[in-house]
């Protein structure tokens, strides 16, 4: 019979495998025990961007509405949360309203539920649901209606079967254009028409400018409304990759010890979870704000950000805030939803603006 001590040593051995392929997708149960110590957290944060941290705002009955992985939350035009959450025997979106109560779930088609966009206004809303263990991606309604199937993309020469594709996320383009981000298979992003037509393909896995490890989360940076570009993880690199909307590269914005998810942009910040800085066994996740200039102005649940020389000193993990946050969803109020990955089956936490 396997001890609890070599479970363990399997997770640390098989976590370090992970971290150095970048792919970083192992499919864990974690025990909320090495938990049981830590304390609420009062506040959180730095300078403008300080937070109340409520950790009771999602908490359910586990035995009527289960979760296993948390991944990603949206917040549709009726003020309703929704979220993905992995599991066979359970539904895989929760929806939520702002007081954290769960108003109603549904799909056991998404096992691997991962990214979650929405797009559309008023009651013409959907959704975009990636899941990397079945290879697809969904366009679904919001009441779970599944309106369009996204498989591996035969046009693209690098698949040579439908388990290389892997899918993390998507976004949507000002003209309706979806592009997929396969973070955890080929590093492709790949670009459709809204009525699912392929259009092309960029990136791929590699160390260059234009290529991606471990491409994770996408979003469409609005901040320029004359100009809006593909903002694109690079999540082992601990990078952010700006691309034009066809595909070329413009930037790259380096950010030390931060293994990000995906960017969300909420006013004139970029806000992102750092899943992890250091070790995938140590559970020292946070936040981050990252202000118009790329300078990041606030590690909520880590140290005060620090540069040297205009580089990012890697930042430390504050003990006992997160267990692995992966999203964050930011209200009209400026309060953030974190949903948590391979934390014990744990809620998301609510982060109160102060």
């Amino acid at each position: 019979m396997e001890t609890p001590k070599n479970r363990r040593r399997s997770f640390i051995k098989k976590s370090a495998l992970a971290v150095a392929a970048g792919a970083v997708a192992p499919q864990f149960i974690y025990s909320a025990k090495a938990f049981d110590q830590i304390a609420k957290t009062d506040t959180v944060g730095h300078g403008n961007f300080r937070y109340e941290v409520d950790k009771e705002w999602g908490v359910q009955d586990p035995s009527r509405v289960p979760v296993n992985d948390c991944h990603e939350m949206v917040l549709d035009s009726k003020g309703r949360i929704f979220m993905t959450t992995t599991g066979e025997s359970n539904n895989n979106i929760l929806i939520y309203d702002r007081s954290g109560k769960v108003l109603d779930s549904w799909g056991r088609d998404f096992p691997g539920a991962h990214g979650l966009t929405i797009t559309g206004e008023g009651n013409e809303q959907f959704l975009f649901i990636t899941d990397p263990n079945i290879n697809k991606v969904f366009k679904t309604t919001l009441d779970g209606k599944i309106l369009m199937t996204f498989d591996r993309p035969k046009e693209v020469k690098g698949y040579s079967k439908d388990e290389q594709f892997k899918p993390t996320e998507t976004a949507v383009g000002p003209n309706g254009d979806l592009y997929i981000a396969d973070g955890y298979g080929e590093n492709y992003i790949v670009q459709y028409n809204a009525k699912g037509q392929y259009i092309r393909h960029f990136g791929g896995k590699g160390e260059t400018t234009d290529t991606f490890n471990c491409c994770h989360g996408i979003t469409v940076d609005y901040r320029d409304p004359k100009n809006p570009t593909l903002l694109i993880t690079s999540r082992a690199a601990n990078e952010f990759k700006r691309f034009t909307l066809d595909g070329n590269h413009l930037e790259t914005i380096p950010l030390p010890g931060c293994s990000i998810c995906r960017p969300v942009i909420h006013g004139s910040n970029i806000y992102f979870a750092v899943i992890v800085t250091k070790t995938w066994d140590s559970y020292d996740g946070m936040l981050a704000v990252l202000d118009e200039n790329n300078k990041i102005v606030s590690f909520p649940g880590g140290n005060e950000p620090e540069y040297n020389d205009g580089i990012l000193v890697p930042p430390k993990y504050d003990g006992q805030t997160f267990r692995n946050p992966h999203d964050v969803l930011i209200d009209n109020d400026s309060n953030i939803y974190v949903p948590q990955w391979a934390s014990g089956r744990t809620y998301p936490i609510k982060l109160n603006r102060i």
